[in-house]
């Protein structure tokens, strides 16, 4: 962030942060509607959850509310989205556990690399390009399939295109996960004295580049 308009603050009770908090509360109504197979409403609320997510990140910039409870809260109602969505499918055998478990599974090495980073001093890697593109086919793959089953007349389109991006999202979330990996190898091997940039999510040091 650059400039003291874009400063990143501790406080808890912004709009935008009532705004995640609100998506948060969303997200069992949202797995209950999937796993009871009312996608139709499932799909509403998640549209709505989408635009409560663009309004919290363009009002946190405008109104200079960027937190790191924000930080935190919107990622995080972002992977909750995705796994509910992917316990309610599987539930209703619509798509195989196996791809739920390749999804947790990374998403847990991440974790464990995060602890890694920490006990060395190091704060989070810059999120790659390669997840955000894993996380943006996964948002598509997951509405298409609960379309094409909220619309039969629909399923012929949507559903192979959906495990198109389910697929995609899948291997190129363990192909970030891969470069993760490598780059928690590289970083954590740095001279001690290296303190690079202090990180906005954890209290050490933060490595530029990924």
């Amino acid at each position: 962030m650059e400039g003291e308009s874009a400063a990143v603050s501790a406080r808890v009770w912004t709009i935008p942060n009532v705004l995640s908090f609100f998506r948060l509360a969303l997200v069992p109504v949202f797995l209950w509607l999937v796993v009871t197979g009312q996608d139709g409403l499932a799909l509403l609320v998640l549209v709505f959850s989408s635009v409560t997510d663009f309004l919290d990140g363009y009002l946190a910039r405008r109104l200079n509310q960027i937190s790191r409870l924000g930080q935190l809260l919107d990622p995080a109602a972002d992977r909750l989205y995705i796994f509910a969505a992917l316990i309610g499918l599987c539930w209703r055998e619509v798509i195989p556990w196996w791809l739920f478990i390749v999804i947790v599974a990374r998403d847990v090495m991440l974790a464990v690399l995060g602890v890694i980073l920490a006990n060395h001093g190091f704060g989070p890697l810059p999120v790659h390009h390669l997840g955000k593109v894993a996380t943006f086919c996964l948002f598509v793959a997951l509405p298409l399939l609960m379309l094409g089953e909220a619309f039969a007349p629909l399923a012929p389109f949507s559903l192979p295109l959906g495990w198109a991006f389910a697929l995609w999202g899948a291997f190129l979330y363990w192909w970030a996960g891969i470069v993760y990996i490598r780059e928690t190898s590289r970083v954590i091997r740095l001279p001690a004295d290296d303190t690079g940039v202090r990180s906005d999510t954890l209290d050490g040091k933060e490595v530029d580049g990924a």
